[in-house]
């Protein structure tokens, strides 16, 4: 139902107020220096590389061994051309440790380098008050709060810290069921299935809902979960542009008239695959499918 996934349009009966997504398009000149910069740092790294294979820069990063020079190599090195040369001069930018609880503010241990982010040391200090920009922290679980902490406490002494079975056999709980019941119900459909997000979720799911003789529409920004499912279940894959209806809704058009290749049979299952919530850095994700 186009109704429930396009943009101006209330979803279900639960979100009465009219939602339209906007995304502020980069000027033509910041792109064009984005460019020019990875330009630029891709040039210096080959240098470096080169300064490092006549030794006139310090390696840091791993090689192959010189009695291994007759095997397989077990990595390629262009592979980690990108975090060598580019990434660890910003690297000081991610991965920062913290000494408090992920909360919208947390703590930060200082560190400093000497090496131009290969390695880092600890300085002792603490920064305070750090404004909290991505956690993993989603549903506040991890807080301080007087209030939130007896609610989590109750729910563990009901729950437990773990199911410790798979949904088949013991592991569904009456919070299952109340979630399924309403995530369907917001997106205006029959039921919903709710499952531990991870990356086997979407990898070892979607072949067991289509194969041979499905087709799947897939956005061009799915999560690499997404990619890999899509190819391991053996269906036809096409790809639309992100976030594009027009796209999409011409793919699906030209599947349900034309049909399969060659022999112009209708698909089994033609399944829309998309993502809930787009992150592009390593974050857990939502992942929706609409099939028809």
């Amino acid at each position: 139902d186009w109704d429930h996934c396009c943009n101006g349009v209330t979803n279900g009966s639960l979100y009465k107020k009219t939602f339209i997504e906007h995304f502020e398009q980069a000027p033509m000149y910041v792109a064009v220096l984005t460019f020019v910069g990875f330009g630029v740092g891709t040039i210096f790294g080959y240098l470096r590389d080169f300064m490092r294979a006549w030794g006139l820069e310090k390696r840091n990063v791993a090689q192959e061994r010189e009695q291994q020079k007759d095997f397989v190599p077990l990595y390629q090195d262009f592979e980690n051309f990108y975090t060598r040369n580019l990434y660890m001069r910003i690297r000081d930018n991610w991965n920062r440790p913290i000494c408090s609880v992920p909360g919208p503010q947390f703590d930060l241990m200082e560190r400093v380098t000497d090496d131009y982010n290969w390695t880092f040391r600890f300085t002792g200090r603490t920064i305070k008050n750090v404004i909290n920009m991505g956690s993993y922290n989603y549903l506040g679980f991890a807080e301080t709060d007087p209030n939130a902490l007896k609610t989590v406490t109750k729910e563990l002494q009901k729950y437990g810290t773990g199911i410790c079975s798979t949904r088949q056999e013991m592991g569904t709980l009456d919070k299952h069921v109340e979630l399924e019941n309403l995530v369907a119900k917001f997106l205006g459909v029959e039921d919903a299935m709710v499952f531990g997000m991870g990356f086997a979720t979407n990898s070892m799911n979607i072949p067991a809902l289509v194969g041979k003789g499905c087709l799947i529409l897939s956005d061009e920004l799915n999560h690499t979960s997404l990619v890999l499912g899509a190819r391991l279940s053996g269906a036809t894959i096409r790809i639309f542009k992100h976030n594009n209806m027009q796209s999409l809704e011409k793919l699906l058009r030209d599947a349900i008239i034309y049909g399969q290749p060659r022999s112009r049979r209708a698909w089994r299952k033609i399944i829309i695959l998309v993502e809930g919530i787009y992150r592009y850095v390593h974050f857990k994700r939502l992942s929706v499918l609409y099939r028809f």
